[in-house]
């Protein structure tokens, strides 16, 4: 069953390459105008249709070598659209990369202003971190497992960056590099590489709460693309295709396990990811959200 969700996988990434003679970026004006409105929380204007996942590549460069200069080096990648249902509300049928910048990422127990963006969201997300670069040949889920060192419990922040109205589809999406905006991070949990471990990643369940005991969401592991190595995967392949690769210490986001909720309405209240199932134990990342200035 696996290597027909990997085959699967492997066909949807030739499908999705970017035809790299056709691919044309937005207008450079476009660009720096949508940088200016995200430095200022400014709700931004869409590139509009017609936009291919490649010219959103192209965009998502030269979004990310500007905001490198605040936000630090890229540090991983984000893999967004890691679900049916917003493929679906995206309108493309596989996933999206964008890239993760240093400063994007804040320990566990972090008090965040909001608004920290335009259109600011919340979600339950994982992160992996690569050991090695021997990820970008492994198959197997016992390979893919020696070339991780960890997984990371992990709360994504995204911006959804347009104003009300704008077109967000996965072209636009990966323009603005995949709504990439901040993150809270728990400690490594250590991988072991173990068809049992692999499991587990699929089985855990994942939950989020408010500090009243409110469930916001709850999902299972299999939430994103039947499995979180699956996510692994996609994301090998489509570097690979576009002659890039993993590198040792990269981390990478693996996609929502909740779905994306709106930070304005938890002003006040301390938002806790438990992730049960894993060797271990229960394990947990958390964050305050208050009024920007507080």
């Amino acid at each position: 069953m696996r290597r027909a969700v990997a085959a699967a996988l492997s066909l949807a990434v030739f499908l999705a390459l970017p035809d790299r003679a056709s691919a044309a970026c937005p207008d450079p004006a476009a660009i720096t105008r949508f940088v200016a409105d995200y430095r200022a929380l400014t709700p931004a204007r869409s590139f509009g249709p017609g936009l291919s996942i490649a010219d959103g590549l192209c965009a998502q460069k030269a979004v990310v070598a500007a905001l490198s200069a605040d936000l630090g080096r890229p540090v991983g990648y984000k893999v967004g659209l890691t679900s049916k249902a917003v493929q679906e509300r995206f309108k493309v049928p596989h996933p999206v990369r964008g890239v993760l910048l240093e400063k994007m990422l804040l320990p566990s127990g972090a008090r965040i202003g909001v608004p920290y963006g335009a259109i600011p969201v919340m979600e339950a997300d994982l992160l992996v971190r690569v050991r090695d670069a021997a990820i970008n040949t492994a198959t197997t889920d016992r390979e893919m497992l020696r070339s991780l060192s960890a997984v990371v419990p992990f709360i994504e922040l995204p911006d959804l960056a347009f104003a009300k109205g704008e077109l967000l589809d996965g072209a636009n999406l990966t323009a603005i590099n995949v709504a990439a905006r901040l993150g809270v991070m728990g400690d490594d949990i250590p991988v072991d590489a173990s068809d049992g471990f692999a499991a587990a990643l699929a089985a855990m369940t994942i939950t989020m709460r408010d500090d009243t005991g409110k469930v916001l969401a709850q999902s299972s592991g299999s939430a994103v693309l039947d499995h979180p190595l699956n996510v692994v995967r996609w994301l090998v392949s489509d570097l690979r295709a576009n002659g890039q690769q993993l590198r040792p210490g990269d981390v990478v986001s693996l996609g929502s396990f909740s779905p994306l909720m709106p930070a304005g309405p938890a002003i006040g209240r301390t938002i806790t990811v438990t992730y049960s199932g894993l060797p271990g134990g229960d394990r947990a990342v958390a964050m305050t959200l208050v009024a920007k200035g507080n």
